[in-house]
């Protein structure tokens, strides 16, 4: 079984986010940047199923040089080889693009993307994916079991869980529970410089998002303590400055 897992290079979540050029630019200096946390968690579902030579783990990134680090650790924490998409990710449709387009030259038998990435919290990939290679698309995943050629997966829904099975190839967005993540050991870190990682050139994609500005959430407000045996003043608060009651 081939197995593509689809990373993304995201500020850590301890990160204070700036901007740049009028507001337009995300300030990268000084950021530290790390493994999309959902993506790892895809990614130690692929090796728990590979487990014992039963198959392949690639490993799929859109950036520039600046990503490799994170690739790399990937490559540490079990994946075979990678793939680095030599662009910067405008946006989830570019994205999107970009792999989709690696996929119909290299088809694989599941592709994996965690629920979401923690920068812009879009949870568009997948689904995006799923359209562009006309493939089934489930997100977000909690269980994930392949068997032969049919995958079984398992989602919450509003009042419930849903239980799929959906045959190969397909594309899931995985989410919490689905894999505890896996820390890389030294063997890992010392095989990893030498696995395979491939640069591909960009093909060009419309771009259909502009970014006017961006800025921050407002500071929050002072915070009013009230003892806790005195229930009248709550109240009090709660009616004429909350307005809650």
């Amino acid at each position: 079984m081939k197995i593509l897992v689809c990373i993304s290079n995201v500020p850590d979540t301890t990160t204070k986010i700036t901007f740049t050029d009028n507001n337009t630019q995300f300030n990268t200096a000084g950021v530290q940047f790390i493994l999309n946390p959902y993506d790892e968690i895809a990614l130690a579902r692929a090796i728990e199923l590979t487990d014992g030579d039963k198959g392949t783990i690639t490993v799929i990134n859109v950036g520039e040089t600046n990503t490799e680090p994170t690739i790399r650790k990937a490559l540490a924490i079990g994946a075979h080889d990678a793939v680095r998409i030599n662009a910067k990710p405008h946006d989830a449709w570019f994205v999107a693009c970009q792999i989709a387009q690696y996929i119909k030259a290299n088809p694989f038998d599941l592709v994996l993307t965690g629920r979401e990435s923690i920068d812009y919290n879009g949870s568009k990939v997948a689904g995006m994916l799923g359209e562009l290679l006309d493939l089934p698309s489930v997100s977000i995943i909690k269980k994930l079991d392949v068997e032969g050629n049919n995958a079984t997966v398992e989602r919450e829904i509003e009042g419930g869980k849903e239980l799929l099975t959906i045959p190969l190839p397909f594309i899931a967005g995985t989410a919490e529970g689905v894999a505890e993540p896996k820390i890389p050991n030294m063997r890992g870190i010392m095989s990893a410089r030498t696995k395979p990682l491939t640069i591909v050139e960009p093909v060009d994609v419309q771009t259909n998002l502009e970014v006017i500005s961006y800025e921050t959430p407002a500071p929050r407000g002072q915070v009013k303590l009230v003892p806790a045996d005195d229930v009248a003043q709550l109240v009090e608060l709660l009616h004429t400055e909350a307005r809650v009651i």
